[in-house]
């Protein structure tokens, strides 16, 4: 059986320790694997009977599963993901611990079931306890021992940290998501419901969490990852039609509520294309045509392309007809063992849990996610524990565009999860 390192031996033993508590490490620090030890022991010495693991899909089928083996070999795993029969089967098995995914919860709610602890893998899903999975779960899940795992804590903004606290422990931060606005945020505009944080909230908050909170020191885990070199590669395209729609949405007079459709538009046209009631309508192939040069100058290394909207992927498949999908299959199994050239992926099918560290070192964004979480998450795929060689992101971007809005807006809140993980240590 593998050993853990000292950080993750420390890490397992702050669970073991604490009924209620979180864990703030990087991407591919080895969260799950720190997990399944502490979850052993507390089963091995009668603390926990049972466990419910909550993970994105992908998680649930190709992460615990393959790493329960490794880490709590007497501890059974039974994965609740497929049909309703399937995930019954599941949940009424023998299986010391079960793992469905987040998208099961309200169906979790309405069967019968016993556990007297779980796992938040990804926490960050339930960040809004407004949301229907967040309350359907709150109702109905009764566990002594509650332990949150997540790498981006506060990666879209301090208003966040409420609900993954919440659904950890009730008493870290309160009951009442109001209450919690009101003495950490100032209402800066009531109609569209914007709040900004009071200076010094951020370390108030961090203050109030510590004692259930493991922080991975970064100094620490650093040093035992190859390096990750961010590259912008810059693209030029005819501004003509781009100019022309954005100024078509500022005669509009564009509000805060429909601003996040016309940044997706402005996107679409960075991109080279723009959705329309037709259909797809092409203007540029110039992200396109600059792929397929990186990929002749990096000599066909194995790459992770991410794309945002199925017409990107479409055209993928046009030009690259070697091109691999997660829905091909054994499509992890074969990238992992290095039979597979392009993997294009999804941030929110591929950005939580996957170990594709050992099929390839590059990636490439053919478009950016707006949330940090999604983007850190997707690069820490390939630079993560086990990844032998440096890793190189490549971040296409159109002059002149919202794409350097985007790439800016996510060095903002990276800055704000840097401090958070600051005040934390």
């Amino acid at each position: 059986m593998p050993k853990l390192r000292d950080y993750q031996e420390q890490a397992a033993d702050f669970l073991f320790e604490h009924d209620r508590a979180m864990v703030l490490a990087p991407v591919g620090a080895g969260k799950t694997a720190i997990t399944l030890t502490a979850m052993w022991e507390m089963w091995r010495d009668q603390h926990v009977k049972r466990w419910l693991v909550l993970a994105p899909k992908r998680v649930c089928t190709d992460v615990w599963p393959v790493e329960q083996p490794k880490w709590a070999p007497l501890l059974s795993v039974a994965v609740a993901v497929g049909t309703p029969k399937q995930r019954l089967a599941a949940l009424q098995s023998k299986a010391q611990v079960v793992v469905t995914n987040y998208d099961n919860i309200q169906w979790l709610a309405d069967q019968k079931f016993e556990f007297d602890g779980v796992v938040f893998d990804e926490l960050t899903k339930l960040k809004n306890p407004s949301g229907a999975r967040f309350k359907a779960l709150n109702k109905v899940l009764d566990c002594p021992v509650r332990w949150g795992l997540t790498g981006s804590f506060t990666s879209n903004g301090l208003e966040d940290v409420f609900g993954q606290c919440k659904i950890v422990d009730q008493t870290l931060l309160g009951r009442a998501k109001g209450a919690f606005m009101q003495q950490y945020f100032v209402c800066t505009n009531r109609e569209f419901g914007d709040w900004t944080p009071r200076r010094g909230a951020l370390e108030l908050v961090m203050a109030r969490i510590k004692p259930a909170t493991f922080v991975l020191e970064p100094g620490e885990y650093k040093d035992k990852l190859p390096p990750l070199h961010t590259v912008e590669l810059r693209c030029q395209m005819d501004m003509t039609g781009y100019n022309k729609l954005k100024k078509d949405f500022v005669l509009d007079d564009v509000v805060a509520v429909n601003a996040a459709v016309v940044t997706q538009k402005l996107q679409q046209m960075s991109s080279g294309f723009l959705y329309t009631d037709n259909g797809p309508i092409w203007h540029s192939p110039h992200k396109f045509d600059r792929l397929e040069e990186l990929l002749e100058e990096n000599q066909h290394a194995n790459t992770l392309i991410v794309y945002q909207y199925k017409e990107e992927l479409a055209e993928l498949k046009r030009r690259l007809p070697r091109l691999v999908t997660l829905d091909d299959d054994d499509a992890i199994e074969r990238w992992n063992r290095g039979e597979v050239e392009l993997l294009a992926v999804h941030p929110k099918s591929a950005g939580h849990g996957l170990n594709l560290q050992h099929g390839g070192c590059h990636v490439v964004f053919l478009s950016l996610p707006w949330s940090l979480e999604l983007y850190e998450q997707t690069v820490g795929r390939l630079h993560r524990s086990g990844q032998q060689r440096p890793v190189w992101c490549y971040v296409m971007l159109t002059d002149k565009t919202v794409d350097a809005k985007i790439w800016t807006a996510l060095h903002d809140k990276q800055d704000l999860s840097t401090i958070a993980l600051e005040a934390l240590k």
